[in-house]
Formats: C-alpha cells, structure tokens, sequence
C-alpha cells in the first residue's frame, strides 16, 4: 500500500495548483453567493442607529454604527446564562409605532416567531443590567471621504438603516437612510 505522500509527489505540481486555486476560487464564490441569499431572500428590518463614543467615528473608509438594539434589558431574557460575554444569542424583533424594529425578547436558541416578527442572531459582548449584542451589521464600509456625511446624520439620530434578516438570523445591511431617503443601496454583487 502507497503512503499518501508518494501519491501526491505523482501529481504534476502544475494540477496540485490548479486545484488548490479552485478551492479557493470556490470558497470566495460561496461567500458571495451566502451574502447574495441574505440580501435576496431575507425579511426587511429598519433599525435605528445611535451616536457611539467619538473616538470610534471613522477607522478607514467605514463608519461605525451602533444601533437600538444593540444594548437590550436583562428584563427580556427567557434564557438562564445569556449575560455572559461571547454567548451566542438569537433576538426578536418587532416593529414599534414609528416602524423601527426594537427588541422584545432574547432566547439561547432559535424560537418561532409570527409575521410582522423576526429573529436576528448576535453575540454578548457584555453583561450586567444591559446586554451589550452585536449583529454583525456595525460596520458600514464608503467610498473615501464620505464618512462624515454618515457620521453627522446617525448623531443627529437622522441615519436609519434596513437590515435583511435571513431565516437563519444571520443580517446584512441593504440600504442606508437619512431622514428616510436612501443614500446607499447594497449591491447584490
């Protein structure tokens, strides 16, 4: 019986590099296409950004976004042990009066949810009398120069955006708004 070694010093090097370039051509295509089903098929959610610590405006050509939702009362937990920073954390969303999904309860696993309802999955970055959660969605990546435009309008509470929430709960961001207009659309590729 051949070792696995003395079967790939047979293949021409030129196959071995041929393949290992289609892997990866292969992953960076199933990361698109996961974005693209996120964008395509997920449930619309509108979320009020808020104005985070001055010192974290603008790293690069993104804007960091910090949202309503971001910071949630333990008073909501239905699960024993989700205020442990890291946790994996599955909130629901539903729309207030003004149209902006808030959060209404946090749960360790996936739970039913009923229309107009959705379920957003984050992780604790902090405990205490508040949950601090992150969605993956707090970064907002511009062309160069344009952050400040964005900046001002989320600490004048006027930047909105609209989330796409997959069934999973995994969230992209589609689109931004100031004072309800769109300013920029996600394209789907």
């Amino acid at each position: 019986m051949m070792n696995l070694a003395a079967v790939f010093d047979r293949i021409p090097k030129f196959i071995s590099f041929g393949a290992a370039g289609l892997i990866q051509i292969a992953l960076i295509g199933l990361m698109v296409v996961d974005r693209v089903m996120i964008l395509r098929t997920g449930v619309d959610v509108t979320l009020q950004t808020r104005p985070l610590d001055p010192r974290d405006f603008l790293r690069g050509d993104y804007v960091v976004l910090g949202y309503d939702i971001s910071t949630v009362p333990t008073s909501v937990l239905k699960d024993e042990g989700l205020a442990r920073s890291g946790r994996p954390v599955f909130v629901k969303l539903a729309p207030n009066r003004d149209g902006f999904h808030e959060a209404i309860s946090v749960h360790a696993a996936p739970v039913d949810v009923a229309s107009p309802e959705v379920l957003i999955r984050g992780h604790v970055v902090s405990g205490g009398r508040t949950l601090q959660v992150r969605y993956g969605i707090e970064r907002y990546f511009v062309p160069e120069g344009e952050g400040r435009k964005l900046e001002n309008a989320r600490n004048q509470r006027k930047l909105t955006i609209v989330a796409a929430v997959a069934p999973t709960g995994r969230a992209a961001i589609k689109r931004l708004l100031i004072d309800g207009e769109p300013v920029y659309d996600e394209p789907w590729f």
